[in-house]
């Protein structure tokens, strides 16, 4: 992958800004020497990094992903209350289960937006993505990817399914139109 002459000594602008922040945050100080040291390493990582990084998918709709933060804020609270009288009433209620959820993203990192998306809501947790991409032949493409996702309390699978598809990956893949 080769920059483009413009951006050769700023790889990625955002990271290295970023990066100049957290130094003189982490020092808690703005004297010449640290403003110096921050452009230097501002510079400097992104650029000896620069080859290792991964191409991902540009966000083409940030209002919508907005919208969606917000939705998973919401979800959190909601499920964060749920969680709690669950575990306040009898133990002999909860139908922990697990569950397999068929996904259509293919990128990973919306994978891993969902994923996390799917663990930070409490009562559920995401505990693989298969088939690994690493277990696939060269060149290999999975016809069918899965979120397997352990569920403290499952009342009705199929409905939890939806929920996640819908809600969550359904977004994603506007977002990142994938």
């Amino acid at each position: 992958m080769r920059l483009e002459s413009r951006f050769r000594w700023l790889a990625t602008p955002f990271r290295s800004a970023l990066l100049f922040v957290v130094w003189l945050l982490l020092n808690n100080s703005v004297s010449v020497g640290h403003i110096v040291l921050a452009v230097i390493f501002a510079i400097l990582i992104p650029l000896v990094s620069f080859p290792f990084r991964e191409p991902q998918p540009l966000i083409i709709k940030p209002g919508l992903a907005l919208k969606q933060l917000i939705i998973v804020m919401y979800d959190i609270i909601t499920a964060n209350m749920q969680v709690a009288l669950l575990i306040l009433g009898p133990v002999k209620k909860l139908r922990p289960a697990f569950v397999k959820v068929p996904i259509e993203l293919s990128h990973a990192m919306p994978i891993t937006i969902l994923a996390s998306t799917v663990s930070l809501t409490p009562g559920t947790v995401s505990a693989e993505v298969y088939p690994i991409p690493e277990s696939l032949a060269e060149g290999e493409q999975p016809t069918q990817r899965y979120l397997l996702i352990h569920v403290l309390d499952l009342d009705d699978e199929q409905a939890l399914i939806d929920t996640i598809k819908q809600r969550y990956e359904a977004p994603l893949k506007e977002i990142f139109q994938c």
